[in-house]
C-alpha cells in the first residue's frame, strides 16, 4: 500500500502542506492512492523526493527541478553526480568564507592604530595585514564581514588584549582536556566548544553551528591556524575541529 503523506512528511522533515503542494503543482504526485482516496507513496516517489529536496537544498526552483527531474535524458545516477558536484562546492566556498572571515575579524583589528609592539602582543605571530586586501576583495560585502567591522570598530587596545585573553583560556581549557585523554566527543569537550562559539558570536559576529564547522575544518586545513593552535598542544588544531563537530551534532546544528 505503500507510505502515507504523513509518513512521508516525517521521513523527509518536510511538511504535509509541502508534500500536498508537490502533488498539486506536478512536481512530485504520488503513485497510489488508498481505497479511501487517500495519497499514498511509493519508493520509487520517495527517491523523486529526494532528488527534489537535495535540489530545493542547492537553491533550484520549483520549476527548474521539474525540468531537470523530467528530462528523459538524465539518468539518477546523473543527477547524483550532478548533486554531489554541487555540494562539494558548496562545502567548498563555506569553508573558504569562513576563513575570510576568521581573517577579517583579526584584520579589522588594525583600525585602532596599534604599534608594531601592540600588534604581535595581541595576535601573536598571526600578521593580519596580509589578508585584509583578500578578505576586501572577496568578502567584504556579506554580513558577517560587516558585523565583524562593525563590533571591531568599537573596542579599544584594552578590549583586544581582553578579548585575547578569553579566547586562549578557552583554548588551554581545550587543549587540558586533550592532555588528560578526554575523548573529543565528551561533554566536557562539546561543552568547551560551545563555549568557543558563543565566544565568537558575543565578541564578533554570529557563529551559527554551520558556520562554526566551517571555521573548525579551516583550523586543520590552513596551516596558519593550525601552526597558532598546535604551539599551545601539538595536535590541538584537530582536536578543536573534531570537539566542534561533535557539538554541532549534538545540538542538530549542522543540519
Amino acid at each position: 500500500m505503500g507510505y502515507s503523506v504523513g509518513q512521508v512528511a516525517g521521513f523527509a522533515g518536510v511538511t504535509v502542506r509541502t508534500l500536498h503542494h508537490y502533488d498539486d503543482i506536478g512536481l512530485l504526485a504520488p503513485g497510489e492512492r488508498s481505497h479511501a482516496g487517500h495519497r499514498r507513496y511509493s519508493d520509487a516517489d520517495l527517491d523523486r523526493l529526494q532528488q527534489i529536496l537535495f535540489y530545493r537544498e542547492l537553491g533550484f526552483p520549483l520549476d527548474e527541478v521539474a525540468a531537470l527531474l523530467d528530462d528523459p535524458d538524465a539518468d539518477p545516477q546523473a543527477h547524483l553526480r550532478r548533486q554531489h558536484e554541487l555540494l562539494t562546492a558548496r562545502i567548498d566556498k563555506l569553508r573558504k568564507m569562513a576563513a575570510a572571515v576568521e581573517h577579517a575579524m583579526e584584520a579589522r583589528s588594525m583600525g585602532i592604530n596599534l604599534t608594531p609592539e601592540e600588534k604581535f602582543e595581541v595576535f601573536g605571530d598571526f600578521d593580519p595585514d596580509q589578508y585584509e586586501e583578500e578578505v576586501q576583495q572577496r568578502w567584504g560585502d556579506t554580513d558577517a564581514y560587516r558585523e565583524s567591522q562593525r563590533r571591531a570598530a568599537g573596542y579599544t587596545k584594552e578590549d583586544w588584549k581582553r578579548l585575547t585573553e578569553e579566547f586562549d583560556a578557552i583554548h588551554r581549557r581545550m587543549a587540558d582536556l586533550m592532555a588528560s585523554g578526554t575523548p573529543a566527543d565528551a561533554p566536557e569537550a562539546m561543552d568547551t566548544a560551545e563555549e568557543h562559539r558563543r565566544f565568537i558570536s558575543g565578541a564578533h559576529y554570529e557563529c551559527s553551528y554551520e558556520m562554526h564547522v566551517c571555521l573548525g575544518e579551516m583550523y586543520v586545513s590552513d596551516q596558519r591556524f593550525t601552526a597558532n593552535y598546535d604551539k599551545i598542544r601539538t595536535g590541538l588544531a584537530t582536536y578543536l575541529r573534531d570537539a566542534i563537530v561533535a557539538n554541532a551534532g549534538r545540538q542538530g546544528g549542522e543540519g
